[in-house]
């Protein structure tokens, strides 16, 4: 009798520290997607009202399409991605993650293929270096790559390779948001970073994404495995 009721509160406290871990997770993750969609609005703001045309933003008001595509897209993917990772909605049966994936495979296609182009065909702006140019490519693919191949493995049935995939996908579209803090954290300890020092930073913040991604891939993985 002791030995259930022991047991019981213990599966209560796991459920009650899994939900808050969930809870705090999404919205870190919202967060997170917060701090550059304000700039995508902005940057929209400036499309929509004519604002002077300046060196950093006249490619924008030159080539408009690719830019409002990324920023609405960008919105859609990071902020329905971050639910994704309440397993309640996709362990009831509702097809919450179903439906929300069939939206997010498109519109983070079209995130990563507009930033893709938008760094093949755009002007560098100032502060853009060739190590930068090449890491937004190879970034940039990686994420379609990625999405790609999470969409291939759930047609074959692996959901674990799925996830994983998708997970890494997400956590490269994050990119800008951890950007601004790596941005931040270069400026408070350097001062101002030059072309160099401010393409480490920004790659800096894809690989700590990916890192956390893939630490949370293998924990579920090795969680999975102990249960079975």
């Amino acid at each position: 009798m002791e030995a259930n009721v022991y047991n019981n509160a213990r599966k209560i406290n796991r459920s009650a520290t899994r939900k808050a871990g969930v809870f705090w997770l999404v919205t870190g993750l919202f967060i997170l997607s917060a701090i550059p969609l304000i700039f995508g609005v902005l940057r929209l703001n400036e499309l929509a009202n004519g604002a002077e045309i300046t060196p950093d933003n006249a490619r924008f008001f030159a080539s408009p399409l690719p830019v409002i595509l990324h920023i609405v897209s960008s919105a859609v993917y990071a902020l329905f991605g971050a639910l994704q990772f309440v397993s309640r909605l996709w362990r009831r049966g509702t097809g919450w993650h179903r439906w929300a994936g069939r939206v997010l495979v498109p519109f983070g296609l079209v995130v990563g293929l507009s930033g893709l182009w938008m760094t093949l065909f755009y002007p560098r702006s100032e502060g853009a270096s060739d190590l930068l140019y090449g890491l937004r490519l190879f970034f940039g693919s990686g994420m379609v790559l990625s999405i790609v191949l999470g969409f291939i493995e759930i047609r074959r049935g692996n959901i674990l390779q799925h996830r994983a995939w998708m997970t890494r996908a997400y956590a490269i579209g994050l990119g800008a948001g951890t950007q601004v803090l790596t941005g931040m954290i270069g400026a408070l300890l350097f001062g101002k970073a030059n072309e160099f020092e401010n393409a480490l930073l920004m790659g800096a913040a894809w690989i700590i994404n990916l890192a956390v991604a893939e630490w949370s891939i293998r924990k579920r993985s090795n969680r999975q495995t102990r249960t079975a």
